[in-house]
């Protein structure tokens, strides 16, 4: 794709050509969810909405990680790499854990407990990456900041806290309202429990509106 994956753009050892102009993340992640915003509106379904809600049976797609999502010229996203994707039934358990170290879900690595809400909880940990700048996983980092979820999750269940979690990159330049909506799905996306996790359809209109009221702020228009 021209413009490779999402990895390439909002990690940060990525982003640093060394002398400290590293690119702006936000614009290319809001107008990468922009597009999915207007596929809903042509009456197409986005990327893992699709796949859980319209496809029969579902897929479960396994394998969500930034690197996956590859961008083209307009920086619209396009899933890839389709290898460990499963057809439902929807609760099914795989006897062999596949994926990435990083975004699995707690159930389907304990037990192998395999339903769409395990996407979720990827895409949790993919929007999370956004937010941060950091890789799920990062060894580089001391201990406690190896994994991202991890480190995170005080500041998820503090919503006082939540500004923490902002790329440094951003330099604060951002609405502290859709910061706090962004989180607040990742929140939830990564709830424990499968259950209490939002479907992709939900997560997916939250940000789809976050992006349209981006585009028109920057705009100096106001969103219906």
């Amino acid at each position: 794709m021209a413009l490779g994956s999402l990895a390439d753009h909002l990690l940060l050892d990525s982003r640093d050509n060394g002398n400290g102009n590293a690119p702006r993340a936000e614009g290319g992640a809001a107008r990468a969810e922009l597009g999915d915003a207007h596929a809903r509106r042509a009456g197409r379904r986005p990327g893992l909405e699709y796949l859980h809600e319209t496809a029969n049976p579902p897929v479960i797609y396994r394998d969500l990680k930034s690197s996956n999502v590859l961008l083209d010229d307009a920086l619209c996203p396009k899933l890839s790499d389709f290898g460990l994707a499963k057809l439902g039934p929807v609760g099914d358990r795989s006897p062999r854990v596949m994926g990435t170290y990083g975004y699995c879900a707690p159930e389907y690595v304990r037990a192998g407990t395999l339903t769409v809400k395990t996407d979720v909880y990827s895409f949790g940990v993919l929007l999370l990456e956004l937010v941060t700048g950091r890789r799920a996983v990062d060894s580089t980092r001391p201990a406690a900041e190896q994994l991202l979820v991890a480190w995170a999750m005080p500041m998820l269940r503090d919503s006082k806290r939540y500004r923490e979690l902002a790329d440094p990159l951003l330099r604060g330049d951002f609405p502290e309202r859709d910061l706090k909506q962004a989180v607040a799905v990742a929140a939830m996306c990564l709830q424990e429990e499968a259950s209490a996790r939002p479907l992709m359809s939900d997560a997916a209109m939250t940000l789809a509106y976050l992006a349209e009221a981006a585009a028109a702020a920057s705009s100096n228009t106001t969103p219906s």
